[in-house]
């Protein structure tokens, strides 16, 4: 039987519990909050914080839950980052890299953005010299100022998937699939560019097993598989991952503030009750057709949104 794994924190466990309230079952096993069956798909929640969906369906209804929690293998029982990362030879973070990184998984709104990097060695020097650096320690004006500076000379490929397309598309492809096929296609188009050039090695952003990551991509074309590494946190293994890093949050924010041109209000990052306030004000306006142009629909903030949208008259201002 098909199976996910979520692991997270009892205040998401209680809004699953609301969530399922209307196919919650009568009884619950030893130390789980809730059981519940939604059509084929079984989902058990535990005091530990692990959240168990089992059925035909499993990995589609836990995307549901993709804002809140990262999804994993059930078979991967104990498996820690240092598992999933492949290790990387002596001396790699001054090697001529291709870096790929990913930003908006997590995020309601706002596009799903894979780019792809190639830091030559003889570039580093002024990669560090721009200030090139893990985008978790820069604020949004240093990104953007940074950003547009590496768009000036560094061969990189920007993928955006806007929400219409995502939902498009999400209903037959999982996202940790979507994400692999971006990585995949964004490694491929900087190989292209740089040609004849070859990259001394790849590095992920590692967000699944490797094992996996190709599994998603073996209906692909082109697989991009030589000297490929992952690596949780990659950007702090290569100034490549975090230029990439960099480049994606940016397109990110300009993808946000485009959709907030286009909405007449503010379309905010994220996935927290603030969120839904915005969607439930957009769905009021225009239901799920319009809100499906910001936002990607299969979170469970959209029922969240749909609840205050009928019960809030005020938000439709």
């Amino acid at each position: 039987m098909a199976h996910e794994v979520l692991v997270t924190n009892q205040k998401t466990i209680l809004e699953m519990k609301e969530y399922y309230k209307s196919v919650l079952k009568p009884q619950t096993p030893p130390g789980a909050v809730f059981s519940a069956k939604k059509s084929s798909v079984n989902i058990t929640a535990y005091n530990s914080g692990k959240v168990l969906f089992q059925g035909s369906s499993a990995s589609k209804e836990a995307q549901i839950w993709a804002g809140k929690a990262q999804a994993s293998p059930a078979s991967t029982k104990k498996t820690t980052s240092k598992s999933i990362n492949t290790p990387l030879p002596t001396g790699f973070a001054n090697w001529s890299v291709i870096g790929s990184d990913e930003v908006g998984t997590g995020s309601y709104f706002g596009p799903l953005t894979v780019v792809a990097a190639y830091v030559a060695k003889d570039q580093i020097p002024l990669l560090k010299e721009l200030g090139v650096k893990d985008s978790k320690d820069l604020k949004d004006p240093e990104i953007i100022a940074i950003a547009k500076d590496l768009l000036t000379f560094l061969p990189h490929s920007l993928l955006n998937v806007m929400p219409e397309k995502y939902n498009q598309i999400q209903p037959t492809m999982t996202q940790g699939k979507m994400k692999a096929v971006l990585h995949n296609q964004a490694l491929g188009n900087v190989l292209t560019k740089i040609q004849p050039e070859v990259p001394e090695g790849i590095l992920i952003d590692q967000f699944e097993l490797p094992s996996t990551y190709y599994k998603h991509i073996a209906d692909q074309t082109v697989q991009i598989k030589d000297k490929v590494y992952f690596q949780t946190k990659g950007e702090g293994h290569h100034l490549a991952v975090a230029a990439a890093s960099i480049l994606a949050r940016y397109s990110f924010l300009k993808g946000l503030e485009d959709l907030t041109k286009e909405a007449g209000t503010t379309i905010p990052s994220g996935a927290g009750s603030n969120v839904d306030l915005v969607a439930a004000r957009l769905l009021k306006r225009g239901g799920t057709k319009l809100l499906g142009k910001y936002a990607k629909l299969h979170f469970a903030n959209t029922e969240k949104a749909k609840k205050i949208a009928g019960l809030k008259e005020s938000f439709s201002k």
